[in-house]
């Protein structure tokens, strides 16, 4: 056994143990775990018994941990009733098309009823799982922080993977050829795949750039800054086209949200983006004015989206079939599309999903089970935009994190991503119900706020009935 196999056993090991005095702490070393987890050397198994890998075991351990210490604690669920119902209704939808596909399974080559349990519905669940135990656990604003800084911490040594693992010149070169042969290597090293990487260091960067005003020292300030710089660069070298737009639009909304006065950097930065890092401008810029055969500048589509131009109109056909309850999960292989892609295209352009977040929602599951999954996501960017524009400096940088995160993904969805949790989302659904939380902590400090205002008439300015945020800050005490 390797060293590396060794101090990961040992870390799983402890951490498992150590949940039984302080399962939040261990929760927060699960979601660190999240930097490696798809490294090679990562185990996939125990024994070889499938599902039992580390990951797993740790967040058993955790998983009952939590459930023993509840009692003691004195927690009760007091999420809003309308986002249970909203998340119950996703789970029922993703339940429901997992069961379309059992009962189809025979149009899925290759595929088992273990299979199709173990990674469409128990494999989609369990990276949301840790969230929720992140949603009642911090009810401390030491809580709050120690998981904020957790998630950063995640996503920096990601891009730290990511830098040690492409070359320099990537960034430098003139040839986006450079960094499509070099981003090869992120697969196999970092195991992330490399557009899911530009996603998320894409909002990373921003959510580091929310949390400096946290930064107590003038040297704490300068430690997340580079971080934020290492953050971008990482993304950078990853060449992921739809993390650069969700990474620029993104900003654009911050900017718009509270940094209005940075507005006029934006025009500077497009400039010299170009100068800086010609290479990812030339990913990005791939396709665009090129020379067709009678010598006229033309846009090749096909370069633009990487043949997604191929795809897409296909995808949007099937959904035509059945637009109102869609066709279940595995859509693209039980309706025969990623067959008919492969038999008209070849291998380059036959894909097992349709490589955009919002097509693929209908293929599986129509209108119907779209619109909640929608609603749901809207109204998580609205609560975290909200908190991002507090006074209040952990407010707005959990806030920051959380819809840094979420426009990322849903703008590189257009391109990629999922509607259903993978390991590569499990930031953003921990950032969004650590945002959640805040927001429901916020919202209950400034009706006590009220409450007692009423109460004390002229007198409440003296308690600071004028800066809500005085009282937001106030969370209930769980023993630490």
């Amino acid at each position: 056994m390797s060293i590396r196999l060794t101090a990961l056993y040992l870390m799983v090991a402890g951490l498992s143990i150590y949940a039984w005095k302080d399962w939040f702490k261990s929760l927060c070393g699960l979601i660190l775990l999240m930097a490696v987890i798809e490294h090679g050397d990562m185990p996939r198994t125990i024994l070889g018994i499938q599902g039992l890998n580390p990951w797993n075991v740790l967040f058993s351990a955790i998983f009952l941990a939590w459930l023993a210490s509840r009692r003691s604690e004195g927690l009760t669920w007091d999420m809003p009733q309308h986002l249970s119902v909203l998340l119950a209704v996703f789970l029922g939808v993703i339940v429901f098309g997992v069961v379309r596909a059992a009962l189809d399974l025979d149009r899925i080559p290759g595929y088992t009823a273990g299979d199709l349990l173990s990674e469409e519905l128990v494999n989609t669940i369990k990276w949301v799982m840790p969230s929720l135990l992140l949603f009642d656990g911090c009810r401390t604003r030491k809580r709050v922080i120690i998981a904020f800084t957790c998630l950063l911490v995640m996503y920096c040594l990601i891009a730290v993977q990511v830098v040690k693992r492409m070359p320099l010149q990537a960034a430098f070169s003139e040839s986006s050829a450079t960094i499509m042969h070099a981003r090869r290597r992120l697969n196999e090293g970092v195991g992330y795949h490399a557009t899911d990487l530009s996603v998320m260091l894409g909002g990373a960067c921003w959510g580091l750039v929310a949390a400096l005003p946290l930064a107590p020292k003038r040297l704490h300030k300068v430690v997340v800054a580079a971080a934020a710089g290492m953050v971008a660069f990482g993304q950078v070298l990853t060449g992921g086209r739809a993390g650069y737009v969700a990474w620029g639009a993104t900003g654009l909304v911050l900017c718009l949200l509270k940094w209005r006065k940075y507005l006029i950097l934006a025009p500077i930065v497009v400039l010299s983006l170009p100068v800086v890092f010609p290479g990812a401008t030339a990913r990005m810029l791939e396709g665009f004015g090129q020379t067709d055969v009678t010598g006229e500048t033309a846009v090749d589509e096909f370069a633009v989206t990487s043949g997604r131009n191929l795809i897409w109109p296909h995808v949007v056909e099937k959904i035509k079939d059945s637009p109102w309850i869609g066709h279940g999960r595995r859509a693209m292989q039980r309706t025969g599309l990623q067959k008919a892609l492969l038999d008209q295209y070849g291998s380059g352009e036959a894909v097992a999903h349709p490589h955009n977040l919002y097509l693929e929602t209908l293929l599986d599951n129509g209108i119907l089970g779209s619109i909640p999954i929608w609603l749901f996501y809207a109204l998580l960017v609205v609560y975290a935009a909200g908190l991002f524009r507090s006074t209040n400096r952990l407010y707005s940088a959990v806030g920051g994190l959380a819809v840094a995160l979420m426009l990322t993904s849903l703008i590189g969805g257009l391109s990629g991503q999922h509607y259903f949790p993978q390991e590569h989302t499990l930031g953003i659904w921990a950032a969004v119900f650590i945002s959640l939380r805040v927001h429901l902590e916020e919202k209950r400090a400034r009706v006590d706020a009220d409450m007692c205002g009423d109460l004390l008439g002229p007198h409440a300015v003296l308690l600071g009935r004028s800066d809500p945020v005085t009282h937001a800050s106030r969370f209930q005490k769980v023993p630490e």
